[in-house]
């Protein structure tokens, strides 16, 4: 008579899995006998023991159930039929220590590449059915089936590492001492991570490794480097152990928990391990440490590394920073007390609210607070560590039972939904039917019975991990989970990010991963990652508000890659919410800015002063406060360098003005104005003072700074460059009276190069402005700074047409005396009051304007300065009005295009003065905004929806308009304005010219051309 079969020997309680088509059961039992045939001696007893197993209405059942249930394991139960017999007649431990001797028969045996690769997956096959056996009859704990699992992949992988280690010898790279078995003293190991390390793989788990050598330990044959060897050899134990051959395949093999695994080789050797976690080792590392243990290979040294590792791993003392980063393993997944919201179907048994993966992070941050100063707490399974957190009283009893319940259910069903076609998978189906099935592999007649009861334990384990660490402040967001551990994307943290607007959640994922990592300066010290973590989901929020999130991320990625480092940036975010915004903005409207954000990112304190959103301030305002700032100023360079701090600061601000609406480029022009003024009038006297010390001063002398171009006509934009003339007055030829003396125009051409260098000079704190000097008299060839006297006569006697309409915007914004503002100022107006030839006049415009069409014309509309009907068309129209009417009607020299325009049309001198000044006007706030984001040309299709709303609003348009409509409304002003321009001067020129009325040969100046 047959004895019992131990499969029948089920723990109490356990569900059998219920036999959903009975069809499919019994032609599934008939492939098995089929497969046995006539078995003689052992093999006999075997199949007599399988017949009379399912003649039994228990193990029917169990044979019947799995076919049900997982085609994987049906397959399997066919081709591995004496397997299955024989763990019918012995039970699993026997039938399992029979494989296990397998495994080791091959380490010490080897053989060739193919024959260990089709052994290995033989036997791994076999395990799985034993396994599987052994779990759905109820036979093993769930200990037992994970235990049985990592036992099998410690096995293979031992066997594997022999293998290619007996390779290597044969190829002459290293020796063995003891080739029959020659993992131990081979100084490479390998580290079983995750499941595998605690001993808990699931039924269709990939392993986790890191290998590692011990270089100290190695014994190469000639004096090569160990690391290409032991690299080869890592990446010949995956294709080992995945690649997929007719036998199938032994376990999914990764290796990207290694330190830095994006740029590091597949094996390390210990002390490159070592100093990347003491340097830049996350918490998430630590804990995924918690679970290290050496699984193959070198014993000895993988445990001295351990050892090593300790500090690192177990901290005898945290302060509050690290505390706050390690909560934030667990505050980066969204936790409801209530369980409300929670669906089963599609729901991710491990990764999912209330999952396998809560439970584990329940365990591993407590582990890590607490672990460092209690010993007992350094458990490697998940139930040790909930019994040890129990026992240090750092849970209560009834939360830790409830919890392990859970974990056992959880991954017992995780097993079932792998089972079904051997997948890694952690997700119920979204399918009814589907569903179903999987409730009847797990032993429950009722689908909605196994929906309760798996709802109740993901609601209990939600509950237990929110009320954990629940006076800390959440890490994910309204939206969902944002966690970045790991080397595996987290589904929910990517539907968190494309709930966001992420076009590319897995991008953004990986490279936050790479911060976390201190790939980038910003984030090197631990501190800098900490907080940085804490401000992640405000931060990605706030970019996920711009037009384009994917975008402004990779922006704000170009940030942090220019930071020194990023404590202080993080801490002021982390401190001050409101800068995520204003950065979050900069990133997704204006590239332009962020770019100088990212120079000086110093920038971004000046926001913290109250007044920074308040009315932009006055040019005397200006000027005194820049006077406070220089009277800190210790020294000469001191004084350069806050006037770049105080410059930059202030044009930022104006900046944010323009970028937030509060003002307008065109509103904006007079105060930038004002700061490029505030900065020559506070440098000139202190290079003065600077220049003094060596040269001493010139008696009687006085120099004199003309501004023209838009800085003489209060229209700057924000990187607007300053056009200067330098002018000095000086009597006789008496030298200087310093120690080294110097003739006047010496004296001057030299302190007129300090002042400029004081200005373009590139220091530490950047440049203030480029500097142009090239209208000067006689413009690049003629003396840096140019006498009164010489200055007055040039203009009177050699000047072209466009150098006295150059000077229609001329005006002195600083001067060493008042009396020479007046003087200088004089000259200037006794120039334009001076009556000249109209009709010369209109040809000589018409002519350089054609000229200037040659070198820069466009048909781009956003062009606004060269395109016809832009910029340039508008200033030449004015100019040559005050050159012409000037004389006879000084209030029109007023320095302003529109301002000159509007009054042109009051005193009836063309038509639309009002229209043609609305123009500057609007063009003037598309280049101040274009030249405030934009880098090289403006196109619509690709700007940031962000700038295209901005650019609506400068075009007065609702910020609903896309670039083609503000395109339109720019071109229809453009014709306007060319249509006039063409009234009055293109046509009039060209009459002019057919009557012979003027030279129209005239041939302005090469640099005047180059300028333009």
């Amino acid at each position: 008579m047959t004895a019992a079969s131990p499969l029948l020997d089920a723990a109490p309680g356990h569900r059998l899995p219920v036999v959903a088509d009975p069809d499919r059961a019994a032609i599934a039992r008939e492939r098995i006998l089929e497969r046995l045939g006539e078995a003689q001696g052992d093999a006999a007893d075997d199949l007599a023991a399988l017949r009379a197993f399912l003649e039994d209405p228990t193990g029917r059942r169990l044979i019947d159930g799995m076919a049900c249930g997982s085609a994987y394991l049906t397959q399997l139960a066919v081709i591995e039929a004496p397997v299955l017999a024989r763990t019918v007649r012995l039970g699993p431990v026997a039938a399992f220590d029979e494989i296990r001797a397998g495994f080791e028969a091959l380490k010490r045996q080897g053989g060739t590449e193919a024959q260990v690769m089709a052994e290995l997956r033989r036997l791994k096959r076999r395990a799985a059915l034993v396994i599987g056996l052994a779990d759905l009859a109820g036979i093993w704990s769930l200990a037992e089936v994970t235990g049985a699992v990592s036992d099998t992949a410690e096995a293979a992988l031992q066997a594997a590492f022999a293998h290619l280690l007996r390779d290597a010898a044969r190829r002459g790279e290293i020796r063995l001492d003891t080739p029959e078995d020659p993992g131990p003293t081979s100084g490479l190991f390998a580290l079983g991570m995750g499941k595998f390390g605690a001993c808990e793989l699931n039924y269709s788990s990939d392993i986790d490794l890191i290998v590692l050598y011990e270089p100290e330990r190695v014994q190469m044959a000639d004096d090569r480097h160990p690391q290409p060897v032991f690299t080869r050899i890592a990446r010949d134990l995956v294709k080992l152990m995945e690649a997929r051959t007719a036998e199938g395949y032994v376990f999914r093999t990764d290796l990207r928990l290694r330190p830095d695994p994006a740029s590091t080789p597949l094996a390390l050797s210990a002390e490159a391990a070592e100093v990347y976690y003491e340097s830049v080792g996350q918490n998430w590392e630590r804990a995924a440490m918690i679970k290290a243990r050496v699984v193959a290979g070198d014993e000895t040294a993988g445990q001295l590394f351990l050892k090593r590792l300790t500090p690192f791993v177990w901290r005898k003392s945290l302060d509050f920073y690290a505390i706050a980063d390690i909560h934030s393993i667990k505050r980066q997944i969204n936790a409801h007390r209530s369980g409300d919201g929670l669906d089963l179907p599609g729901h991710n048994l491990k990764l999912g609210r209330g999952g396998i993966r809560e439970i584990e992070f329940f365990c591993q941050t407590q582990q890590l607070i607490f672990g460092g100063r209690s010993p007992a707490l350094r458990a490697r399974a998940t139930e040790a560590a909930l019994d040890a957190l129990v026992a240090e009283q750092r849970v209560e009893a009834p939360v830790a039972a409830r919890l392990k319940t859970a974990y056992r259910l959880l991954r017992t069903i995780e097993h079932r939904l792998q089972m079904v076609d051997d997948a890694q998978t952690h997700s119920l189906p979204k399918d009814e039917a589907a569903f179903a099935r999987v409730a009847a592999f797990s032993g429950f007649e009722d689908p909605a019975e196994f929906g309760r009861v798996l709802l109740d334990t993901l609601k209990g384990v939600e509950k237990a991990y929110a009320e954990l660490f629940d006076d800390a402040p959440g890490l994910g967001t309204a939206e969902g989970n944002l966690v970045f551990t790991g080397t595996e994307d987290d589904p929910d943290t990517i539907e968190t990010l494309e709930r966001m607007g992420y076009r590319e959640p897995s991008r953004v994922v990986a490279r936050v991963r790479e911060w976390h990592r201190g790939r980038v300066r910003a984030t090197r010290s631990g501190r800098a990652r900490q907080i940085l973590t804490e401000i992640m989901p405000e931060l990605l929020s706030r970019l996920g508000g711009t037009g384009d999130p994917d975008a402004a991320f990779m922006r704000f990625d170009a940030f942090l890659g220019e930071l020194p480092s990023g404590v202080q940036i993080f801490a002021l975010f982390h401190s001050n919410p409101e800068l995520l915004e204003l950065v979050a903005e900069a990133m997704g409207t204006a590239p332009k800015l962020s770019e100088q954000l990212a120079r000086r990112p110093s920038l971004l304190e000046a926001v913290l002063d109250p007044d920074f959103f308040s009315e932009l301030a006055t040019p005397e305002a200006l000027a005194a406060d820049l006077e406070r700032v220089l009277a800190r100023a210790i020294d000469y360079e001191d004084t350069l360098d806050l006037t770049r701090r105080w410059a930059g600061e202030r044009k930022f601000q104006v900046g944010v003005h323009i970028l937030r609406g509060l003002t307008d480029a065109d509103a904006a022009a007079p105060v930038l104005t004002a700061i490029a003024d505030a900065v020559i009038g506070a440098l000139l006297p202190r290079v003065l003072d600077e220049f003094a010390q060596a040269h001493g001063r010139m008696p009687g002398g006085r120099i004199a700074i003309l501004a023209q171009g838009r800085l003489g006509s209060r229209e700057m934009s924000i990187d607007s460059d300053l056009d200067l003339v330098i002018v000095y007055d000086a009597s006789g030829e008496a030298g200087s009276d310093g120690s080294r003396p110097l003739g006047p125009s010496h004296y001057y051409a030299r302190l007129a190069q300090r002042f400029i260098s004081a200005i373009s000079a590139l220091t530490g704190e950047g440049r203030l402005y480029e500097i142009d000097t090239r209208l000067r008299p006689s413009g690049s060839s003629g003396p840096v700074a140019s006498h009164l006297d010489a200055f007055r006569r040039y203009h009177r006697e050699d000047a072209w047409t466009w150098e006295h309409m150059a000077l229609t915007r001329a005006r002195v914004v600083a001067a060493s005396d008042d009396s020479l503002t007046q003087d200088l100022n004089q000259v200037v107006r006794e120039v334009l009051l001076t009556p000249r030839d109209a009709d010369r006049v209109v040809v000589e415009v018409a002519d350089m304007r054609r000229r200037i069409a040659q070198e820069h014309g466009t048909e781009d509309c956003w062009q606004v300065k060269h395109v016809r009907g832009g910029l340039v068309d508008l200033e030449f129209l004015a100019q040559q009005l005050q050159l012409i009417h000037g004389p006879d009607m000084p209030g029109l020299l007023l320095g302003d295009t529109a301002l000159v325009l509007a009054r042109a049309g009051e005193l009836g001198l063309i038509e639309d003065g009002a229209m043609l000044a609305d123009a500057v006007r609007l063009q003037r706030r598309m280049l101040g905004l274009l030249r405030l984001t934009v880098t090289g040309r403006f196109d619509g299709r690709t700007a940031p929806p962000g700038l295209i709303a901005a650019l609506a609003r400068a075009a007065r348009l609702d910020e609903g308009a896309d670039a083609e409509a503000i395109g339109d409304v720019l071109r229809s002003c453009q014709a306007r304005v060319h249509a006039h321009f063409d009234r009055y001067v293109t046509d009039v020129a060209a009459r002019v010219k057919a009557e012979g009325a003027a030279d129209a040969g005239a041939d302005p100046k090469t640099a005047m051309e180059t300028k333009r």
